[in-house]
């Protein structure tokens, strides 16, 4: 075999709840135009009996085949090939379900100890007659004696004229002059302290920490066993002095992991920014833990991080990738399903056309569903295990049904999850004793065919799916569902009962995105992927009334692709408190464009410059005596010609409309935040879209009776028709661009089955399968 160059092997790997999932590129030795070869490992996520950490052992399985040479598992490994290590970890996702984090302490300020157990008053479930609060992530609460309060109010009608006013220094060249000002009120000198917050709002000092009894207050959580802190204070969002105070010290006393709320998330609002905080306090240090343990089966040089070593960078909830440094707990949330959002954007999206997209995730354990329509959609605030968390995340739905979905029959219900069977023990035929799942029951229909699934089974981690553990567990599930309903039923129309109602439960959030917020589902396409993805597709798409679906050649590890054609990110924000007007702009204009300066140094520090640098700029808005704040992101021109302005009130208007369905005409627009977003481009382009390459190819229509390219026929039960036993099983690789088949058919290669239904039309493309679904 060819030498391999060094810094040329490109590994991205994502570990989800039962498959680890690896795509792997290289230099072609055979190609001189720079063409990279591609190479796809797919591995049980937990396996304790044959490894300890998956994504490892695939980058482990990764190496042996480039290099040609035997690497023994269990030996650290030589980096000296890789050009970059790219991750999506479920790990801390993991820890907030199950509630496995780090104990910490919540350090507050006096007199808010109980702020982030009282929460904001919002009653989910407002009829249940037993609510149960989810548990608040932390242990123990410590108060500190410590206070600032704002000089005025946002909201007053002459804010301008009353406000405090500061020099170019952030010196007070005059007091406050509106009502409400309390002159008895006096900081710890006898004078009121005033400065200037981050926001430009007047901060008044009342009470500095105290050193030493912070010392000795904070040394009694570390006696106790304390590693981990997080510090809410009141308006620290404009003024970070004092939790930079107690970060230090607390860094002095020996705490291994300090979470700064003014430095994770510097927006008004202490409880959401509390809560975030005791995330990150609860899930950063069980991450890094995972992640030392990563490292450490490689040597030293991954770690070390210089110029001349490989990169290692994670996906964060956002969709962009972060370094070591700056990748935590509270940016993880979604890692894993972010990287699969990237990869259907990114590869279904056609500018022109601009067909918006739903993607489609099922996985082993659960099914995500999210929207692309040009850009990604991203929320602010989301719930996750009862925890409401504040950070950029990517606007996507996941219920409880995938591959490993347990099916049960209890009080006369069909159920699929949300137990799911997980990678240990797995689904019935995984050969290790588990229960039914919905990968048993695409088994027993047909639709996955164990003699072309991988062979990862098993206690030796070779074996082939097992169908007669499938067939005795359903034929005692149909035996008692025949005996409940006194019905004879079939064991095929029993088991597709099952598929019918894990169809539904993935339906569901999809129409949550769609119809609940006034898109019409049945204009969309439908992006497929995950390893289950292929075998529901179709169905789904005809349960929604969507006609054309996308299906990539790497669906099955689409998330682990996505990870390889993603963006570096980096995101800088600041407080505002300023009222959005003709005069406020030039000076709102000028903090984005220094927050965008110092974007783009850091990115150029990255080694993105030029044209493959992007900006979005963002101002968070709400309309005056309202809480509901929306990022405006500002595109199109407005104002002078020599000074081109953003309109960011537009935007703003807009978005509030489409989501509330009115305006408050009337009210003034206040401004909470500025925020810039660097974007770093991996490629510059990825070629014709799927729709430019349909326009223009050439088709040729398969004859299932006399191809050449039909592997074998199998028996596969479809809804519509019943048992079709001679449906015609294709290879992927064996499919030329342009052909087109019918179904019913199978299409598979070594990771995905795609089952195409009767009157379904599937074209191959570059790097698509095309459905498309008659009635």
């Amino acid at each position: 075999m060819p030498d391999v160059p060094n810094r040329s092997i490109r590994i991205c790997a994502d570990r989800g709840g039962t498959f680890c999932d690896v795509h792997a590129s290289y230099p072609d030795p055979d190609n001189v135009d720079g063409e990279r070869k591609e190479l796809v490992v797919k591995l049980l996520s937990q396996d304790p009996e044959n490894y300890k950490d998956a994504p490892t052992e695939g980058i482990r399985r990764v190496l042996e085949i480039v290099t040609g040479q035997k690497i023994p598992r269990g030996e650290r490994l030589n980096v000296d090939k890789i050009d970059y290590i790219r991750l999506s970890t479920t790990v801390a996702t993991n820890a907030l379900l199950e509630r496995k984090g780090q104990k910490h302490a919540l350090v507050i300020t006096k007199g808010f100890k109980d702020l982030l157990l009282i929460g904001n008053q919002t009653r989910p479930k407002i009829f249940d007659l037993n609510i149960r609060r989810a548990a608040p992530l932390y242990s123990s609460v410590l108060e500190v004696e410590e206070r600032v309060t704002l000089v005025g109010y946002t909201s007053d009608p002459q804010a301008a004229e009353h406000a405090v006013q500061f020099n170019d220094d952030g010196k007070v060249t005059r007091g406050y002059r509106g009502p409400g000002w309390d002159q008895n009120v006096h900081g710890e000198e006898g004078e009121p302290e005033i400065v200037q917050g981050l926001s430009g709002e007047a901060v008044q000092i009342l009470r500095r920490p105290g050193e030493n009894t912070l010392k000795s207050d904070l040394g009694k959580l570390r006696e106790a066993g304390y590693t981990s802190i997080a510090v809410v204070l009141a308006h620290s969002y404009t003024y970070p002095d004092h939790e930079l105070f107690i970060g230090k010290v607390a860094k002095s006393l020996g705490f291994t992991h300090i979470s700064l709320s003014s430095q994770l998330l510097p927006m008004i609002k202490m409880v959401p920014r509390g809560v975030s905080s005791t995330a990150d306090a609860y899930l950063t240090p069980i991450l890094y833990e995972y992640l030392d343990g990563f490292f450490d089966g490689f040597d030293e040089q991954l770690r070390s991080g210089g110029i001349d070593t490989p990169r290692v960078e994670f996906m964060a909830s956002d969709g962009g990738l972060l370094d070591l440094d700056n990748f935590s707990g509270l940016k993880s949330i979604l890692s894993g399903p972010a990287g699969g959002v990237v990869g259907y954007a990114l590869t279904s999206w056609d500018g022109k056309e601009k067909f918006p997209i739903i993607g489609l995730d099922v996985g082993g354990t659960s099914t995500d569903v999210s929207r692309y329509d040009g850009r990604y959609e991203t929320v602010y605030e989301t719930t996750t295990a009862g925890v409401t968390i504040q950070s950029p995340q990517l606007d996507i739905n996941t219920v409880a049904a995938g591959g490993g979905s347990c099916l049960t029959f209890r009080n006369g219900l069909f159920l699929a999850g949300p137990e799911s069977a997980g990678a240990e023990p797995g689904p019935a035929c995984y050969r290790k004793g588990g229960p039914l799942a919905v990968t048993d029951a695409n088994l027993m229909l047909g639709r996955l065919i164990p003699d072309y699934f991988p062979k990862i089974f098993g206690k030796t981690a070779d074996q082939p799916l097992d169908i007669e553990a499938s067939k005795v567990g359903f034929e005692k599930v149909a035996k008692e569902i025949n005996e409940a309903f006194k019905s004879n039923l079939s064991l095929d129309e029993v088991v597709y009962g099952f598929i019918k109602v894990a169809n539904e439960t993935m339906a569901r959030p999809i129409r949550t995105l769609t119809e609940a917020r006034g898109f019409e589902t049945a204009k969309h396409i439908l992006a497929s992927f995950g390893g289950a993805g292929g075998q529901h597709a179709c169905e789904i798409a005809k349960q929604l009334n969507i006609k054309k679906i996308l299906i990539h050649r790497y669906s099955s590890i689409l998330s682990a692709y996505g990870l390889a054609l993603a963006d570096r990110a980096v995101e800088q924000q600041e407080p505002s408190a300023e009222i959005f007007s003709e005069s406020s702009f030039p000076r709102l204009l000028n903090r984005l464009n220094n927050l965008t300066n110092s974007v783009k140094a850091a990115l150029e520090k990255q080694g993105f410059n030029g044209s493959r640098v992007m900006f979005e700029r963002y101002l968070n808005m709400r309309w005056e005596g309202t809480d509901t704040a929306m990022m405006a992101l500002g595109s199109s021109p407005r104002g002078d010609e020599d000074v081109p302005k953003e309109d960011f009130e537009d935007a703003f208007k807009k978005a509030y409309k489409h989501e509330f369905g009115f305006l408050l005409e009337g009210k003034r627009i206040i401004v909470d935040d500025i925020k810039v977003r660097g974007i770093g481009k991996t490629f510059d382009s990825l070629g014709p879209s799927v729709f430019q390459e349909l326009a223009e190819l050439k088709t040729n229509k398969i004859d299932h009776g006399t191809t050449k390219k039909k592997e074998t026929t199998t028996s596969v039960y479809f809804e519509s028709v019943g048992r079709v036993d001679d449906t015609p099983v294709y290879k992927l690789p064996d499919l030329d661009v342009g052909d087109v088949l019918r179904g019913p058919a199978m299409i598979l290669d070594d990771t995905q089955t795609i089952v195409v239904v009767p009157d379904a039309e599937v074209t191959v493309t570059r790097n698509h399968l095309y459905i498309v679904l008659h009635d």
